[in-house]
C-alpha cells in the first residue's frame, strides 16, 4: 500500500536514493576489496550490497506513482578497504542510530504501516551489517582477509547473517527459501 502522508513519503523518497547508493557502492567497495587482495571482505560488499537493494526495492514499493526530488548523505569517492569498510561503518551507523529511528517514529505517527514496516525491516538489518563491516575492517587492518563461512540475505529484508539460513527470518517471518547464499 502506497504511503500518503507528505513527510513519509518524502522519508521513503530518501532512504530509497540512500539504500540504492549504498547498493552499488557496496559493489564498487568489493570490486576494490578483491583487487587488494581480501576476497571475503568482497564477497561481504557484495552480500551486503545485495541487502541494501532489496532495502531500496521495499523502499520503493511502498511510494505513491509521483515525481519528486530525494537527496541521500552518502559518501562519494573510492579508497582502499579499510577506508570503504569505514565509510561502511559510519553510513550504518547513521541508519541505525539517527535515520530509520526517526522515520520509523514518523511513519508511527503519521500511520503509515507499510513504510513503518519498511523501516523497521531495514533497521533491524543494518544492526548486522554494522557487526560484519567492523569484524572487517579489524581484520583488514591486521593485514588479513575476513574469516567469514556463507553469507546469507533475506530477500525479503535483507536481513544478514552468517552460515545456515534459519527456518524462518527473524526480522521478516521468511521462509529459509526465501535466502539468498553468498559462498
Amino acid at each position: 500500500m502506497p504511503a500518503e502522508s507528505e513527510m513519509t513519503i518524502a522519508n521513503l523518497q530518501d532512504a530509497f536514493s540512500g539504500e540504492s547508493q549504498a547498493h552499488m557502492r557496496y559493489r564498487i567497495y568489493g570490486e576494490r576489496a578483491e583487487m587488494e587482495g581480501y576476497p571475503n571482505v568482497a564477497r561481504l560488499f557484495r552480500a551486503i550490497s545485495y541487502a541494501e537493494e532489496v532495502h531500496a526495492s521495499n523502499h520503493f514499493s511502498r511510494l505513491p506513482l509521483e515525481e519528486g526530488p530525494a537527496t541521500a548523505a552518502a559518501p562519494f569517492g573510492l579508497g582502499d578497504t579499510v577506508h570503504n569498510l569505514e565509510q561502511g561503518i559510519a553510513g550504518e551507523s547513521f541508519e541505525i542510530n539517527e535515520m530509520y529511528p526517526a522515520y520509523k517514529e514518523v511513519a508511527a505517527f503519521q500511520e503509515e504501516k507499510a513504510a513503518g514496516t519498511s523501516f523497521d525491516w531495514a533497521l533491524q538489518a543494518e544492526k548486522n551489517h554494522l557487526d560484519f563491516y567492523q569484524r572487517a575492517k579489524e581484520s583488514v587492518e591486521a593485514g588479513q582477509d575476513l574469516a567469514l563461512d556463507e553469507v546469507r540475505i533475506c530477500s525479503v529484508c535483507g536481513h544478514t547473517l552468517e552460515g545456515e539460513a534459519p527456518e524462518e527470518c527473524p526480522i521478516c517471518g521468511a521462509k529459509r527459501e526465501e535466502f539468498r547464499e553468498f559462498a
